[in-house]
């Protein structure tokens, strides 16, 4: 049965397909995309789900590891740190009211003849987690691979960081660099740095990408802080 053009009736139900007003006494009508919380703080916190959300997708990424050192020597470069993994997961949020949210601390800067320190693991309650990267090798130590990446677990998808540039173990003279972080699935690796003329502010990772690799004495780049994002859909 159908009335005017608006409205069709049938044994499963009723379908509208215009109406006049505002609508705003209308209920159980998917209203899509809502709001977003974002968690960057290390350590952990609460999230809380607003009134009326009922899905929410998360993308969980763990933390980046710090760029190695160059053993205090000036043609040896350390290797870049690898970027933690992400899980992105949709849940069903009816029955949530809190979760625990972990965001992981970066893998600290070195100098000298120190490999990168690792990345640590995020999680969103026990929905997904995603582990840090692992550190670089020093630049006097052989085989100056980058550091792998970590990886999500428990998510619809789960995505490897990209793992750090390999730094070098002399042969290359003064005019090279460290290797470059990897990066995580927001971007963002460490630059590696050379002997001189190293741009400020681009050696640390940024949002679980993995800090750059040193020369000779200098500071490698820190890993950057995990990061948790929650969106939310009505």
């Amino acid at each position: 049965v159908k009335v005017g053009s608006a409205i069709s009736i049938t044994d499963g139900g009723v379908a509208a397909t215009r109406f006049y007003g505002s609508g705003a006494n209308l209920t159980s009508v998917p209203a899509g995309f809502n709001s977003m919380q974002v968690f960057t703080n290390t350590g952990t916190s609460t999230y809380t789900k607003p009134v009326g959300i009922t899905k929410i997708k998360v993308y969980v990424t763990g933390s980046g590891a710090g760029g190695a050192g160059g053993a205090n020597q000036n043609d040896d470069y350390g290797a870049g740190g690898g970027a933690g993994g992400t899980a992105i997961k949709v849940i069903d949020a009816t029955s949530i009211n809190t979760e625990t949210v972990t965001v992981a601390t970066g893998g600290a800067s070195v100098s000298g003849s120190a490999h990168g320190n690792n990345g640590a693991t995020s999680s969103f309650g026990s929905h997904c987690t995603a582990t840090g990267g692992s550190g670089g090798r020093h630049g006097n130590a052989g085989q100056v691979r980058g550091g792998p990446g970590g990886v999500g677990s428990g998510g619809d998808i789960n995505l490897f960081g990209q793992s750090g540039d390999g730094g070098h173990d002399g042969g290359t003279g003064t005019h090279s660099s460290g290797g470059t972080g990897g990066a995580s699935f927001w971007g963002g690796g460490g630059l590696g740095l050379a002997n001189s003329n190293n741009p400020s502010g681009n050696l640390n990772g940024q949002h679980g990408s993995g800090g750059g690799g040193a020369p000779n004495n200098l500071s490698s780049g820190a890993g950057g802080n995990g990061i948790v994002v929650v969106e939310e859909y009505k």
